[in-house]
């Protein structure tokens, strides 16, 4: 594309830091780099749109993982390990919180809740014994118990009888949150550009030449925010996670309210005002969703809607108003990479699926490296 010269002044002469990725990592990176560097030419490149990965199609939860994940997470992890996970899970929702305002987000301390299927009574039982050690392991982040067994008053179905509940979690608007995060970048000076695929860069030692699909520049330091889009970036250390997800048209005396977690995590769901929001179901086709291509699959939609029809909407007449998928970042190991790859480059990538929790302060960290 043949630039004018006022385009390549303004916008990709004397750039001094680019950010790949407009979701909620590359923009707090970009908004913590302007308090630093106040006079700095700060540009993002996204390749979408709108940000193409999950932040703008999350299902918005402000959560730090159920007690099964928990529980998942230490068959993998140390102890130490999990117990810092969460703890940076919390403290980044309470700088998404602060940054931007819980009026402006439409935050809901609704709480969460685990459900467990009929059959899977050895893990129900299981979780439910573990409560008093998780809240335990727990205790040095929150200072009190996290996780409690309650009766089931929404009447879901085919479900045993008590849910394990966390007054801790809460919900946001999506949409709301980009939004504000945008409009806050746009007024800092922030320049944001969008469908700009960066096809390849280099690192010149003193500055890095960056490739677009559009054009060749220049840049003092390039910094990666693309996470589920970092497979390569990484050395594979990053999977990209497909997530689909559903919403229903708004249904008449909805009494269903806060956030739910169904089978170790894999599914999940909320409700959006009098509609119910339900996603997940990977566990399904591991490998089918290991994919960056944001359609969806029969066997994923069929499941998400006859769990509606069983479990979580038995009582209700329901429709599906829409459907969409996003991209997560996972890998082996659920600590987020945030680390310099060469002398001018950077990447904060993986946030294992809790993107909204730790978004906010990995993109901090990232502008941190320098």
């Amino acid at each position: 594309m043949q630039l004018s010269y006022w385009e390549l002044k303004n916008w990709f002469s004397n750039v001094d830091y680019t950010i790949v990725g407009s979701g909620i990592v590359g923009l707090h990176c970009a908004l913590a780099l302007r308090e630093r560097f106040p006079t700095s030419k700060i540009l993002i490149l996204e390749k979408g749109i709108l940000p193409q990965g999950a932040s703008t199609k999350n299902a918005g939860f402000a959560c730090f993982g159920s007690i099964s994940e928990i529980l998942d997470d230490l068959k993998t992890h140390s102890e130490d390990e999990v117990v810092a996970l969460v703890e940076k899970r919390w403290k980044g929702l309470q700088l998404l919180r602060k940054n931007l305002g819980d009026s402006v987000i439409d935050f809901k301390p609704y709480g969460g809740y685990e459900l467990f299927l009929k059959d899977d009574e050895a893990f129900f039982e299981e979780c439910i014994q573990k409560i008093p050690f998780i809240n335990e392991v727990l205790k040095p982040v929150f200072k009190t118990d996290v996780f409690e067994k309650q009766v089931d008053r929404f009447g879901f179905q085919n479900i045993f009888d008590y849910l394990i509940f966390n007054p801790f979690e809460g919900q946001i608007d999506t949409g709301n949150m980009m939004q504000a995060l945008l409009k806050e970048a746009t007024s800092k000076d922030i320049l944001i550009l969008n469908q700009q695929n960066v096809s390849s860069y280099q690192d010149l030692n003193d500055k890095v030449e960056v490739v677009t699909n559009e054009i060749s520049f220049t840049t003092n330091k390039l910094l990666f925010a693309t996470n589920g889009f970092a497979t390569q970036l990484t050395e594979g250390k990053v999977q990209p996670a497909r997530a689909q997800v559903l919403i229903t048209k708004p249904i008449e005396n909805l009494d269903i309210k806060g956030t739910f977690h169904l089978d170790k995590g894999y599914y999940y769901f909320r409700n959006f005002e009098n509609r119910i929001l339900f996603g997940g179901g990977r566990n399904l086709d591991f490998e089918g969703e290991t994919t960056t291509d944001l359609n969806q699959t029969k066997i994923i939609q069929d499941s998400l809607e006859q769990l509606l029809k069983n479990v979580i909407l038995p009582k209700y007449d329901f429709e599906i108003e829409h459907r969409w998928s996003g991209i997560m970042g996972v890998g082996n190991h659920k600590k987020p990479i945030v680390e310099q790859l060469t002398e001018n480059v950077y990447c904060g990538v993986r946030m294992g699926g809790m993107g909204v929790a730790i978004g906010s302060l990995i993109g901090q960290e990232l502008a941190d490296l320098l």
